[in-house]
């Protein structure tokens, strides 16, 4: 990178924390992104789940290029009735369970989780909303709300005051559901939590959940931004783990490498932000037509070639390549999303910078940086999982 662009960067794009990456990207192809130098990386993130179907795959560039050049934004969402968006929601509500079948579209997984919660708050006409700790949902005020205490005090302290009348209650703990009651407008639940680590469900824990809020006439909300679109083994989360919520947020790898997001219920529990008021949510940019039509093309993708039914197959060969490290404390892992625990965080971020030096993109979790983030590509081959379990034994070697 030229000292001049560096400079420009952070003079002019804002930043997120005082140490960016600061690795410049020149292209991307499959499982790699490459330096203007040419230098190769592995990218084991996806853009934190983000591109499933691979870097460049020519059948969503093809499906982007075709619709931009027939029309892109042309009114705001909901009015004209645009194919992309059509056949999208169509192909979604025919693959989610029964009942999943108006879908929302927005652009990113926090405004996802807004929808959501004001649907949830209008369809129940009650205010108390309940997440789990450890749980993030994004950054807006009402999703910040919702992110887990005390594990998220770090980064809501500074933004108070946020959403009123909401609490978080401990995932996989069968005694804190007694704390949904008939005040409780809806429960936000990450089917497998993400940036706590990747932490699954114990069994029986998401069933009992769902039978509490039905009782009590909460909804239900899954947030399946990180792991749905195949990213646990299933097309969606909440198959693999066979319980139906009343709402389900997505975003990431739902736009194949564009930015989408969408909140998906019944068209019941949807028609409420039809009226009382009218135009109850709306989105100017939400459901972009070459959004749609990208994302449209990766889940086609995804189905006609049958990538989602080898996700677990190749999770479980990373699991089985890297388990017997001594340096590895243990492996967290639903389908392509690994969290690879190390145990102490001086060695993880060690080793965050011994990846950058080999060719590989990884990261730490939110709420956990003693464990790094395995989520490539769903497309990833074998021998492409086999080399870069290579490199990263070989970095894991010198902690």
């Amino acid at each position: 990178m030229s000292e001049i662009l560096r400079k420009q960067f952070l003079r002019h794009i804002a930043q997120t924390s005082p140490s960016p990456q600061l690795i410049e990207v020149a292209r991307a192809e499959g499982v790699f992104f490459y330096t203007p130098e040419g230098k190769p990386y592995y990218d084991l993130i996806s853009g934190v789940s983000v591109s499933n179907v691979g870097h460049a795959n020519p059948i969503v560039v093809e499906a982007v290029q075709r619709q931009a050049a027939e029309y892109m934004h042309v009114m705001v969402y909901g009015e004209l009735v645009e194919r992309p968006q059509v056949e999208y929601a169509r192909r979604l509500a025919e693959a989610l369970p029964e009942g999943l079948d108006s879908v929302y579209f927005l652009n990113s997984g926090a405004e996802a989780v807004e929808g959501a919660l004001k649907l949830a708050k209008r369809y129940t006409a009650r205010t108390e909303m309940i997440s789990m700790r450890e749980a993030y949902h994004g950054s807006t005020h009402g999703a910040m709300s919702m992110m887990g205490t005390p594990e998220g005090e770090e980064w809501k302290s500074a933004f108070r005051p946020l959403l009123p009348d909401t609490k978080a209650i401990r995932f996989n703990s069968f005694d804190d559901l007694a704390l949904i009651t008939e005040r409780t407008a809806c429960v936000l639940c990450e089917p497998v939590q993400g940036e706590a680590g990747v932490r699954l469900p114990v069994e029986g824990y998401l069933q009992a959940l769902r039978q509490r809020c039905s009782e009590v006439g909460a909804l239900l909300i899954f947030d399946e931004i990180q792991v749905g679109m195949g990213r646990s083994g299933a097309m969606f989360a909440m198959q693999k783990y066979g319980v139906t919520p009343d709402i389900v947020c997505l975003a990431k790898a739902l736009g194949g490498g564009m930015p989408l997001s969408a909140f998906v219920s019944s068209q019941e529990i949807m028609n409420t932000l039809t009226h009382n008021p009218v135009l109850g949510h709306i989105t100017t940019f939400g459901g972009h037509p070459v959004c749609c039509a990208a994302g449209l093309a990766a889940m086609k993708y995804l189905q006609n070639n049958h990538i989602v039914e080898e996700v677990e197959r190749k999770g479980a060969l990373y699991e089985e390549l890297l388990a017997d490290h001594p340096a590895v404390r243990e492996i967290r892992r639903s389908g392509l999303l690994l969290a690879v625990e190390l145990g102490d965080s001086a060695k993880l971020y060690k080793i965050m910078d011994l990846f950058i030096e080999e060719g590989i993109l990884s990261d730490w979790f939110l709420f956990c940086d003693t464990a790094f983030r395995i989520s490539p590509p769903l497309v990833i081959s074998d021998s492409e999982i086999r080399d870069s379990v290579k490199i990263i034994r070989r970095c894991l070697d010198k902690l």
